[in-house]
């Protein structure tokens, strides 16, 4: 009798784990009681896509998608919330044209842009004017502060972002930005948002939990379940809090990283990264089925 293989695991039922408090427990039993009126919201890099030195290169988990697909049509709705535009999203994600997907969409550019799957079309206001101003002045500040070499300048269309994952010295680098980043944001009227070794600056006003707050309203789900891996997604965890209060149970998810200890220490649940949110969807559509 042979070892299972993944292969083998992706058509048994993967376990639901238990979460950690009483919240998270009645967050999840929420979600299985009345899954029609439930919304399980996703950060897109981290969770649903492995990190990676290149965030060009960032791919969906190879099994992603089709649990998705196996979950989608036995819930309200799958939102991925990412601060990459929606189609970007949509692309590296390959989530068009997937049957069992037409319960899914991407809020992108932290809510700014949102994708749907049965129309397949992108809807989005005006950029902000100051992105195009600190995207022509960024190369110089960069190269005023001397960190310059392993940065990586990521065009994300509303947003700019600085990663140093490849710099000599990735924090060093990352600290030795941060106020130069700040100060260049706020002369044109936007904000910095760090990251797992990244600070990009975008527009204020809308962050994760902005959106997933206003989504969650909007389609008047009755329970909700959130995952993600980095500070932007500490928002989305803020909105579930805040839906409890409401009397909307919730489920906050932690795909797990030892780099934001704040995420870990505030999840009813942590999994083991992409994988591990990959194997929590495959759960909820076996217990649902």
């Amino acid at each position: 009798m042979g070892t299972p293989t993944d292969t083998d695991a992706t058509h048994s039922m993967d376990p639901l784990p238990t979460p950690a408090t009483q919240a998270g427990r009645e967050g999840l039993a929420a979600l299985l009681a009345n899954p029609g009126k439930a919304v399980v919201g996703l950060d897109f890099d981290g969770t649903l896509a492995p990190i990676v030195a290149d965030p060009e290169q960032a791919r969906a988990h190879p099994e992603a998608v089709p649990a998705l697909a196996a979950l989608a049509p036995r819930i309200a709705s799958v939102a991925v919330v990412t601060g990459r535009p929606a189609g970007v999203a949509v692309r590296y994600g390959g989530f068009a044209g997937v049957p069992g997907l037409e319960h899914l969409l991407v809020l992108g550019h932290y809510g700014a842009e949102r994708w749907d799957a049965v129309s397949g079309e992108v809807s989005a206001p005006a950029p902000h004017p100051g992105v195009a101003a600190v995207r022509a002045e960024l190369p110089g500040v960069l190269d005023r502060v001397g960190a310059w070499q392993g940065t990586w300048i990521e065009e994300k269309g509303r947003a700019v972002a600085v990663h140093t994952r490849r710099a000599q010295d990735p924090q060093a680098a990352f600290e030795a930005l941060r106020a130069p980043l700040t100060d260049l944001a706020h002369r044109h009227g936007l904000i910095v948002e760090p990251g797992r070794l990244v600070l990009e600056l975008r527009p204020p006003g809308m962050d994760k939990g902005v959106a997933l707050l206003s989504y969650v309203h909007e389609i008047g789900a009755s329970a909700v379940l959130y995952a993600g891996d980095d500070l932007g997604d500490l928002p989305a965890f803020d909105a579930v809090d805040t839906l409890r209060t409401e009397g909307v149970p919730g489920l906050l998810v932690c795909s797990g990283s030892d780099e934001v200890m704040q995420l870990r220490d505030r999840a009813d649940l942590v999994v083991n990264g992409p994988e591990g949110v990959v194997a929590l969807l495959r759960g909820l559509a076996a217990q649902l089925a």
